[in-house]
C-alpha cells in the first residue's frame, strides 16, 4: 500500500470522526440534480437515513432524538389528539400502529412486521372445530391453565384519568412498564453459566414469537382497562439477548390488573411439529409444481395441508414474572429521564454491546451470540419460511430456489437474533400524527425561525421534485451517482461547513427572534 493511499485514508478516518461530532452524515447519498430550465447540474448530498449506529451514528441519533419527540408529545396528553390526518395504515418504514378495536380472538396482529403472517387461534389443546367454507376453524376456548379477566365497559377517551388533592392540586398521571420473557438458564454477565443446559432451542421460540405475545398483552388490557388504551412502546434485547418490552401508557391501569393479565396471556403457535428435521443431506428438489421428496420424488404437504390437521401447538409462550409497573407525573425530571431510557438502544442491533464494559467483548458473551445465530439459522421464522423444506413441509407460496438455513428474512441475522419485526410499537391515537408529521414539525419549527429572521430557505429546499416548469413537468431531474474514494474527505467537509453554517444561522435567528419578543416590533 502506498504513502498516498495511507494518508487518504488517515484523512477519510479523520473527516469521519469530526463527522459523528458534528452529527454530519458519515455515508452520504450523493444525487445529481439536472434544473430543466437553466440547464445546469449540481451535485447534492443527503443524508442517508440509517437508524442504526453501527451504520451512521449521526443519522441514527437524529431517528432517535425524533421517536423521543413522538413519545413525549403522546404520553401526557391532556386532550384527545386530533386523528383526521392519521390514516388507517402503518406511518412507514420503522414505524407501526395497531389497531383500537383489535380485541378479536382471530385479529392478526401487526406488531409482528411483514414477516410474521401465521393464524392467531389460542384454542385449547385437542378442540378443533368443523370445517367452514372448506377452512377449518380451531375453538377459541381460552387454555384451562391460564387465568382469565372480566371485560369491563370501555369509555370513549384516551387520556388519563386527573385526580385532585385536598388542596386542589390537579394532576393526570401516566405509566410505565417493563415486561420480559422468562428464564432458560442462569446468566451472568450476559452468557449462560452452563450453555449445554441452557434452553437455546425456547429462547429463540420465544424470540421469533414475542411480537405475537405482545399483542395478545395488549388486548387483554384493553378489555380490561375502561378506556382506549394508547402506548408508545420499544423492543429491545437484554444482555441475554432475550428482547423485554418497554412501554409508555397514557393513563393509568391498577398494579392488580396488569398483573392478573400477565398471568392470563399467553400465545399457542399453530404450526407444523418442527422438532426433529426430515431433511439433512438431501434436500427437497424443485419440481416445477412444488417441492418433493429426493428419493420417492413425492410432493411434499403444502402449508394448508400441514396446518389444517394440528391437534396442538408447536409452542406455547408466555411472559416472565419478573416485570415492572410505575406511575410517571409530567412535567417531571424523572419522565423526561423515562423517554430517554425508553429510545436508548433504539439505535443498536440486538447483539451491539449494551455497555461499556468488557464483558460485552468476553469470549462467553462472543459464544452465546454464536450459539443463537446457529439456534435461528434454521428455525422456522414464518409461514413462507425456507426452513419448512427441512421438516418435510413446502413453505407458503414456494417457488424455486429455496433451500434451509438461507431464507432472507431478517429474523436469522445476527444483527435481528430472532426480531424480524419492528422496534418500536405505536398505538394510533397516540399523538394524532404519523412519524412524517412529527420530522416535518422538527423542520418547520427551524424554517419558521429562520423567516423570522429574515433568512431564506437552504438551496435544496428550491431544488424540490414537485417544482415544476412551464410545461407542467418537474423542473428538477434527481438521479444517483457515486461519492469516489479520493473525494469522500472533500464532501464530508463540504458537509461539515453547510452544518455549521445553517446551525449559525438558526441560532442567530432564535436570538433576533427573541431580541424582538423582548423590545416589541420595530418603530
Amino acid at each position: 500500500m502506498g504513502a498516498p493511499v495511507r494518508l487518504r485514508e488517515v484523512l477519510n478516518d479523520t473527516m469521519r470522526e469530526l463527522a459523528i461530532k458534528e452529527r454530519v452524515c458519515v455515508r452520504p447519498m450523493m444525487r445529481r440534480v439536472l434544473d430543466r430550465d437553466t440547464g445546469s447540474d449540481t451535485v447534492v448530498a443527503l443524508p442517508c437515513g440509517a437508524t442504526r449506529a453501527s451504520a451512521c451514528p449521526s443519522c441514527a441519533h437524529k431517528a432517535r432524538v425524533l421517536r423521543m419527540q413522538q413519545c413525549a408529545e403522546g404520553w401526557h396528553r391532556t386532550d384527545e389528539p386530533d386523528t383526521h390526518d392519521n390514516p388507517d395504515a402503518p406511518d412507514g418504514p420503522g414505524d407501526q400502529d395497531h389497531h383500537d378495536n383489535d380485541d378479536r380472538a382471530d385479529a392478526d396482529s401487526r406488531l409482528s412486521g411483514p414477516d410474521d403472517t401465521s393464524p392467531v387461534d389460542d384454542a385449547t389443546p385437542g378442540l378443533v372445530g368443523a370445517v367452514a367454507g372448506g377452512r377449518r376453524q380451531r375453538s377459541t376456548r381460552r387454555r384451562q391453565d391460564a387465568g382469565s379477566l372480566p371485560r369491563v365497559p370501555v369509555e370513549d377517551r384516551t387520556i388519563g384519568t386527573v385526580y385532585r388533592t385536598p388542596e386542589g392540586r390537579e394532576f393526570r398521571p401516566s405509566m410505565f412498564l417493563t415486561l420480559t420473557l422468562p428464564s432458560y438458564g442462569p446468566v451472568r454477565d450476559g452468557a449462560p453459566t452452563d450453555p449445554a443446559s441452557y434452553d437455546y432451542q425456547r429462547q429463540a421460540r420465544d424470540t421469533v414469537h414475542f411480537a405475537k405475545l405482545v399483542d395478545r398483552f395488549i388486548q387483554q388490557l384493553r378489555r380490561t382497562c375502561g378506556f382506549k388504551l394508547q402506548y408508545f412502546a420499544t423492543v429491545e434485547p437484554q444482555a441475554r439477548l432475550a428482547p423485554h418490552l418497554h412501554m409508555a401508557i397514557r393513563g393509568t391501569i391498577p398494579h392488580q390488573i396488569i398483573r392478573q393479565a400477565l398471568a392470563a396471556v399467553y400465545h399457542q403457535v399453530w404450526w407444523p411439529q418442527h422438532d426433529q428435521p426430515v431433511y439433512l443431506d438431501e434436500l427437497p428438489v424443485w419440481t416445477g409444481a412444488g417441492y418433493a421428496d429426493p428419493t420417492t420424488g413425492e410432493l411434499l404437504p403444502t402449508w394448508d395441508e400441514a396446518t389444517e390437521d394440528l391437534d396442538r401447538p408447536a409452542h406455547l409462550l408466555r411472559f416472565g414474572t419478573q416485570h415492572d409497573s410505575r406511575g410517571i407525573i409530567a412535567p417531571s425530571p424523572e419522565a423526561d429521564r423515562t423517554v430517554r431510557y425508553l429510545t436508548k438502544y433504539l439505535t443498536k442491533a440486538v447483539s451491539d454491546p449494551l455497555g461499556g464494559d468488557d464483558a460485552d467483548d468476553h469470549p462467553r458473551r462472543l459464544a452465546h451470540i454464536a450459539r443463537m445465530e446457529a439456534e435461528l439459522r434454521f428455525l422456522p421464522c414464518s409461514p413462507g419460511c425456507w426452513n419448512w423444506l427441512r421438516y418435510g413441509v413446502q413453505p407458503d407460496h414456494a417457488a424455486r430456489g429455496m433451500e434451509p438455513g438461507r431464507c432472507p428474512k431478517k429474523a436469522h441475522d445476527r444483527d435481528h437474533l430472532g426480531l424480524g419485526g419492528r422496534r418500536v410499537l405505536v398505538s394510533r391515537k397516540w399523538s394524532g400524527k404519523t412519524l412524517a408529521r412529527h420530522r416535518a414539525d422538527r423542520a418547520s419549527v427551524v424554517r419558521e425561525a429562520l423567516h423570522a429572521a429574515g433568512y431564506l430557505d437552504p438551496d435544496i429546499e428550491s431544488m424540490a421534485a414537485d417544482v415544476t416548469s412551464t410545461d407542467g413537468h418537474p423542473r428538477y431531474i434527481w438521479t444517483d451517482t457515486d461519492v469516489p474514494a479520493d473525494t469522500y474527505a472533500r464532501v464530508i467537509s463540504d458537509l461539515i461547513v453547510q452544518r455549521r453554517s445553517w446551525r449559525d444561522q438558526y441560532d442567530a435567528a432564535k436570538q433576533a427572534v427573541e431580541t424582538r419578543s423582548a423590545t416589541g416590533p420595530d418603530p
